[in-house]
């Protein structure tokens, strides 16, 4: 049996587990009110425009990249498919019960929550091994495509996406900033907390030694 097999219900939980913080812990950043994800900038946006829940407008999304795969010849896993519909899911829940922060000393208590449990949740997550998010793959296969750099194809889809969602009306702000620069070192400092290892080979390989290069499940 293999190690991948023989870990599969761990893999299944951490993977379930890792998707439903995700939207949880972005929750957290909308409720914080100091400034969003990249790709939640342009959630919110649409959301403002549409009348939808930011959740909804993440799955639509995620769908809508998804189908994008197809002319890049991507080939989506359990978890790419998992991702469009439970992080949007546990957005608009955790969105249900959790209040708006009203002082700042709380706003920035919220954030640094979000961001710390939204690391935490891209560790679970990667480290299951069922493929990436749909934005993931996007980002890859333009670069299989293109033969242009992964960060340079991040780059410029997340400038796309943050720039098109503030226009729209999305949160940006030190919160923006603040997962930028956090989230890389804490995603690679959680790929080692939930590493799933067999003999000879260890999970947190799809991360790189520096954080700058770890795949983030979005």
């Amino acid at each position: 049996m293999s190690s991948a097999s023989a870990h599969l219900p761990r893999r299944l939980l951490q993977l379930y587990a890792g998707l439903t913080l995700y939207g949880a812990s972005s929750a957290l950043l909308v409720r914080a009110g100091l400034g969003l994800e990249p790709w939640n900038v342009l959630h919110q946006g649409l959301a403002e425009l549409t009348g939808l829940t930011i959740g909804v407008v993440s799955i639509i999304v995620g769908a809508a990249v998804l189908l994008a795969w197809i002319p890049l010849r991507q080939r989506p896993g359990l978890g790419t498919v998992s991702n469009v519909f439970v992080v949007g899911l546990a957005m608009d829940a955790t969105l249900a019960v959790v209040p708006d922060a009203r002082t700042l000393p709380v706003q920035i208590l919220v954030m640094t929550t979000g961001i710390v449990l939204n690391g935490a949740a891209t560790g679970l997550y990667i480290a299951a091994r069922f493929g990436p998010g749909p934005r993931d793959g996007l980002m890859t296969g333009l670069h299989r495509r293109t033969g242009r750099s992964i960060r340079l194809m991040r780059t410029l889809i997340e400038v796309a996406v943050v720039a098109t969602g503030f226009l729209l009306g999305g949160s940006l702000g030190i919160g923006t900033v603040a997962y930028a620069l956090a989230i890389g070192p804490l995603a690679q400092l959680f790929l080692r907390v939930f590493a799933i290892c067999g003999p000879g080979e260890c999970s947190t390989a799809v991360a790189g030694r520096t954080p700058g290069r770890v795949i983030l499940p979005r």
